[in-house]
């Protein structure tokens, strides 16, 4: 009897080992596979765009069959750890690119990381009757091909990451060359805290040396759904005409108008903030003022005291534009995200201190008005009503629909000046950056899309709208 007894004992001692290493054989098929395939040069780096979107295609067919709350971990986790990154990417963006302030971009990341909307912007819409119920669900595309900019290559980076993977997608980034170096490292770390999260590869890729050959070679592979383009207005066009769906952030000149019966100071203080933000890099910022003639002078004073260099000899004007202006027309990249002390020394103009900003006067027609400089040059231009005002800021918007301000008391006006200037964003009394959320309510956004319409993106704009039907039973009414 002991025999069997001993017996019986070893055949279950057998069957739990067995059992275990079966377990632990699961449990190690389950991990991520850490190997670079073929072509793969890095965490989420190819060499190729084709390869680069197999493999997306490939990870987004694993994600799009996760839970919400898989979403949900995945974007909580790209939040905690580029917090620690901020400075870090600041830094790298302003040695790589020449452009802005590193102090200016790590509130633009901390932005980024604060109020990028995730899954709880995909909102169900709801519909009951005799007929039944119909509800709007929001879905994946699949794989994004998505083009980041070199003004704000890190912040768009992260912010559209947080809206595509919130909306079930992966992505292809074809990164600015400019920005290459800093793209690159962000997409390959990226994809490791992704890895980490939820144990899938590639769900965010792009290529080690980024092209116009391959951003063009993106945009007409067949395995992107969708083109999300962040650029000036020759990339975007050129995604128009690939015959897929687009969402294009185009080019933007937003003014920024005060009339006499606005809070002075408060303006000119607003406007300083925001048109010196990133030494004007950002597409939001004010690039000209139309200012009511009777507050014009106290304007200025209040622009001066603010932190603004005022130019006001016509010979050192001329020189800021022979400098900064290219005979074809265009902005002189050598000084695009300058800081004003940088110009202003090329152009053999003293000045005390360090200014945020250069003002000058001048008519509607100036090319500091007209161009979208891209740096800390802001004209200022004098009108005598504010129907000539509107007419001014309409002229010099040029019909970009993306961003303009106003600062006034005077309700009637500020409804008809939104109303006519039909842009994406229009800030009332504040800074043109309340518009992306940074001292003003709301999400933020680093694509917004003028062009095709959609304005400030979030996580609803990169997915499918579905319409499902039930036409027996739910009548909850």
């Amino acid at each position: 009897m002991m025999e069997n007894n001993t017996q019986l004992k070893e055949m279950i001692r057998s069957m739990v080992i067995d059992v275990l290493q079966g377990q632990k054989q699961e449990a190690a098929s389950s991990q991520p596979v850490k190997q670079v395939s073929r072509g793969q040069v890095a965490p989420g780096v190819f060499d190729t765009v084709d390869e680069a979107i197999r493999a997306a295609k490939e990870a987004q067919a694993r994600f799009e069959d996760c839970t919400l709350a898989t979403r949900e971990k995945v974007i909580a986790d790209i939040r905690a750890a580029m917090r620690p990154r901020v400075q870090e990417l600041a830094q790298k963006t302003v040695e790589e690119t020449g452009m802005g302030r590193v102090a200016d971009k790590v509130l633009k990341l901390n932005l980024t990381l604060d109020k990028t909307p995730g899954v709880e912007d995909l909102v169900t819409e709801c519909e009951t009757g005799d007929n039944g119920m119909t509800l709007y669900e929001l879905s994946a595309y699949g794989v994004i091909g998505a083009i980041t900019p070199s003004t704000n290559p890190a912040e768009t980076l992260i912010c559209n990451t947080i809206g595509m993977l919130a909306a079930g997608n992966a992505v292809f980034f074809s990164v600015h060359p400019g920005a290459k170096h800093l793209s690159r490292e962000l997409v390959s770390e990226l994809n490791q805290v992704i890895v980490k999260s939820i144990g899938i590869e590639n769900l965010i890729v792009t290529l080690r040396e980024p092209s116009i050959e391959s951003a063009q070679e993106m945009m007409l592979h067949p395995d992107v759904s969708l083109l999300v383009v962040t650029g000036g207005p020759g990339v975007v066009k050129q995604a128009l005409q690939s015959g897929k769906k687009v969402i294009g952030a185009g080019a933007g000149n937003p003014p920024a108008f005060v009339d006499e019966t606005a809070d002075i100071k408060k303006a000119a203080q607003d406007i300083v903030l925001g048109a010196s933000l990133d030494n004007n890099i950002l597409c939001i910022a004010e690039k000209s003022v139309v200012a009511m003639r009777q507050i014009e002078p106290q304007l200025v004073q209040e622009m001066v005291k603010a932190g603004c260099v005022l130019i006001d000899n016509q010979q050192d004007i001329q020189r800021l534009v022979d400098l900064t202006v290219l005979p074809n027309g265009t902005p002189n990249k050598q000084f695009v995200g300058k800081n004003a002390s940088v110009i202003l020394d090329a152009a053999h103009i003293p000045y005390n201190g360090d200014p945020r900003l250069i003002i000058l006067r001048a008519p509607k027609d100036h090319p500091f008005a007209v161009i979208e400089m891209l740096m800390p040059i802001l004209p200022v231009v004098t009108v005598d009503s504010f129907d000539e005002g509107l007419d001014v800021c309409l002229m010099l918007e040029a019909g970009l629909h993306h961003t303009a301000t106003m600062h006034s008391l005077n309700m009637e006006r500020l409804n008809r000046m939104a109303r006519k200037m039909k842009t994406s964003i229009f800030v009332k009394n504040g800074p043109s950056y309340a518009g992306l959320g940074f001292s003003g309510e709301g999400t933020t956004t680093f694509t917004i899309a003028t062009p095709t319409g959609e304005s400030t993106t979030s996580a609803r704009c990169f997915a499918r709208r579905r319409r499902c039907c039930l036409t027996t039973g739910f009548n909850i009414r």
